[in-house]
């Protein structure tokens, strides 16, 4: 390293040791960021991402300690004081149902069990999916072959008549039977996801190099590829958590769903519908409100996350 020329910084410099010359000199700081800090990055910079994440934190606060603090049980039906409900005041602040039901409470419980259906089943969904789409991509051949066209027959088949005849015959209106119907029935997404991301790594120098090593293909397939291919799949996650929650909406407003005895969202609207008749906005408003205030909040993270994990977004 030269030192400088200037004689007056050469006179400085006098008498001093080549260690001490060298932290003379002007040094640039750079900071080493992983994977997830540049992504946390890029994901901050996503307003409309930060506020779907409050939301949805929100939500996920009140599904787990909204029940415990509320003073309404959800089931109770002391009667209501007008036909029909009780519009919104102080006391019930969303009205009551023509029981005498609050609908405040209602609504807070419902969270529990839909939030719980959609993200219990989206990791159900992608746990298979990243397993079928890993093996048929990392092996190829008559095993992808295989596998493939089960994902295609899940495609090729009307899944909602699937799903509501599933959940009549083997939900038997439980919060677990849903839950796997859901899971089982929405993995095929994740699945041709990965297996493109397998398809396209598993020739990579990083891959060759580990067999060349001796790294066995499970450690290789889950150690090595399955983190480089993680962002799709991360996005289709939120995506099918999304499309759950609405699913399960629907179909307990069709008496498939959630028993009766049990408060949901889709409950909630499936008991308002003799209420439209008779001008109760809040009785099905509130609950509504809820499913699309929530799922777009889960779209609008994943909308985030699609930009957050994109290694070409700049920062």
């Amino acid at each position: 390293m030269a030192i400088p020329t200037d004689p007056a910084l050469a006179g400085g410099l006098a008498g001093r040791a080549p260690a001490d010359v060298a932290t003379a000199d002007v040094e640039v700081a750079l900071e080493s960021l992983g994977q997830w800090q540049l992504a946390w990055r890029r994901f901050k910079r996503h307003r409309m991402a930060l506020v779907g994440l409050g939301f949805f934190s929100f939500m996920v606060l009140v599904a787990i300690f909204g029940p415990i603090v509320l003073p309404y049980n959800p089931l109770n039906i002391p009667g209501a004081q007008q036909p029909g409900g009780d519009p919104p005041s102080l006391q019930h602040l969303f009205g009551t149902d023509d029981t005498g039901r609050d609908v405040f409470t209602m609504v807070v419980n419902g969270a529990r069990i839909s939030v719980a259906v959609g993200g219990f089943s989206m990791l159900i969904a992608g746990m298979v999916g990243v397993l079928v789409g890993a093996i048929s991509g990392y092996f190829g051949g008559w095993i992808d072959n295989v596998l493939m066209r089960i994902v295609d027959t899940f495609f090729a088949i009307p899944l909602l008549f699937v799903i509501l005849v599933a959940a009549r015959f083997f939900g038997e209106g439980q919060v677990s039977s849903l839950i796997l119907i859901f899971g089982l029935l929405s993995w095929p997404l994740i699945a041709r996801l990965v297996r493109a991301s397998f398809l396209s790594l598993r020739e990579a120098d990083f891959v060759e190099a580990a067999r060349a090593v001796g790294v066995k293909d499970a450690r290789i397939t889950f150690r090595h590829i399955l983190p480089n291919a993680i962002g799709p799949v991360i996005v289709a996650m939120t995506l099918i958590m999304a499309s759950n929650i609405v699913l399960e909406a629907f179909v307990s407003y069709l008496n498939f769903g959630i028993s009766p005895d049990q408060t949901s969202w889709g409950n909630a609207l499936a008991n308002a519908q003799s209420a439209l008749g008779l001008g109760n906005w809040w009785w099905a408003f509130f609950p509504g409100m809820a499913i699309a205030v929530t799922v777009m909040s889960i779209n609008f993270v994943g909308d985030g996350l699609r930009d957050a994990l994109d290694p070409r977004t700049r920062l």
